[in-house]
């Protein structure tokens, strides 16, 4: 059996879905790796390293969709709006497709895809269960996301982190507040807290008070009454206006003094949620920094702007989309090890098989035999919902090309 790897084509993305290292682990359940030409090079993965470990390198993008049964990829269409559109027309019935594919902001990318006759298997739709921790991408990607958005603060503070007793005096630490306690905001705690800040972290789950004071920070808990805060998979829940409103009352005092602003508030399937305004970004002393990591979303912060670095009130603030890609040799090899477990969970006797009884595979399929069949995204489309279908059935045994 045949797993393509595509080179990825968002702009700026350097990550690539499968490093030479997890090919060993694949050869075992009978996989192949097609990798197109220079693929992982942008990672630091070099064609001639997947050929060590076993890979075919495919000199065109259009033969290896050709010759493979599946196609891994970080960013397919629906995360690839404009440059994924092209391989559309590469795909064809049963073909495995496994990915990002945004599935719940890009609803019609998702019919686009059905219409093709491939399987598609979205992993942002994975439940947040224990055996499916190995598999977990978007946790995976939130990580680098967590650290890189620290050190990019850390870079454009004109002030240094750490405490320093020196000969010249004492250096006060800088104050750094992280809104959201999710896995990018653990991460943006842990490595603020290495590099030496005091830090303060809000999150309207207090489930998570013990996790950010297991990284040194203190936890603000702020007097309000959230019901509900978060859904059955662990995810914060959206939200009345009134409650936003009534944390951003309460939150002013703790941004005005703050050197460091990083948020990453997000609803899965909705807009962000507007946590802080421009007259509290005014009321911070110039200089500080603000990293909205909510910002492909509609941003956290009222003035945030998707893509772009601007300076308001003396603040600047960044609005980071794809923030994972800036570090791509880890986060390539994070997501790869994800993408290697869940397909060797697919596998069955070196077959695929979409077991539908199997949680994994039922919340994570997008796309069956010419439909959309997720039921929550059938729902958001306004679709009836689906057919049952028979259980373990075989949906990809070799490639024609074998």
């Amino acid at each position: 059996m045949i797993v393509g790897v595509p080179r990825e084509t968002y702009p700026d993305e350097r990550r690539v879905a499968l490093v030479p290292a997890v090919l060993a682990s694949l050869a075992k359940a009978g996989l192949e790796a097609l990798v197109e030409a220079g693929a992982g090079t942008a990672a630091g993965y070099p064609d001639a390293a997947y050929v060590e470990k076993g890979a075919r390198i495919a000199s065109s993008r259009a033969g290896g969709f050709s010759a493979a049964g599946g196609i891994l990829q970080v960013r397919g269409y629906g995360a690839n709006l404009e440059a994924g559109r092209g391989d559309l027309r590469l795909l064809r019935q049963q073909q495995v497709l496994i990915g990002q594919f945004d599935p719940l902001y890009a609803l019609e990318a998702a019919k686009e895809i059905a219409s093709t006759g491939a399987t598609t298997f979205a992993l942002e739709l994975l439940p947040r269960i224990a055996r499916a921790q190995s598999m977990d991408v978007l946790s995976s990607m939130a990580t680098v996301s967590g650290y890189k958005a620290v050190l990019m603060a850390a870079t454009l503070l004109p002030k240094m982190f750490p405490m320093l007793m020196t000969a010249a005096g004492t250096v006060a630490p800088a104050r750094v507040f992280v809104v959201g306690a999710g896995v990018a905001g653990l991460q943006a705690i842990a490595t603020a807290r290495r590099l030496g800040a005091v830090v303060e972290a809000f999150d309207v789950r207090p489930t998570v008070k013990e996790q950010i004071e297991s990284l040194g920070a203190k936890f603000v808990e702020l007097p309000l009454e959230v019901a509900d805060a978060q859904d059955a998979a662990g995810y914060a829940r959206a939200q009345e206006e009134g409650v936003y409103a009534r944390q951003r009352e309460v939150m002013a005092r703790l941004v005005a003094q703050s050197d460091v602003v990083i948020t990453t508030a997000l609803i899965p399937g909705q807009q962000a949620p507007l946590l802080i305004t421009g007259k509290m970004v005014a009321s911070m002393a110039p200089g500080s920094v603000i990293v909205d990591l909510a910002a492909d979303r509609g941003g956290n912060c009222e003035l945030t702007r998707p893509h772009k670095t601007v300076v308001e009130h003396e603040v600047t603030l960044l609005g980071p989309v794809n923030l994972a890609a800036t570090v791509p040799h880890h986060a390539s090899q994070m997501y790869a090890r994800n993408v290697s477990a869940f397909l060797q969970h697919l596998v069955k006797d070196r077959e695929i098989h979409v077991d539908t009884s199997d949680e994994i595979i039922r919340e994570t399929l997008l796309t069956w035999a010419g439909k959309v069949v997720h039921p929550g995204i059938r729902e958001a489309l306004g679709l009836a919902p689906a057919a049952p279908r028979d259980e373990r059935t075989p949906e990809w045994k070799r490639s024609p090309s074998r």
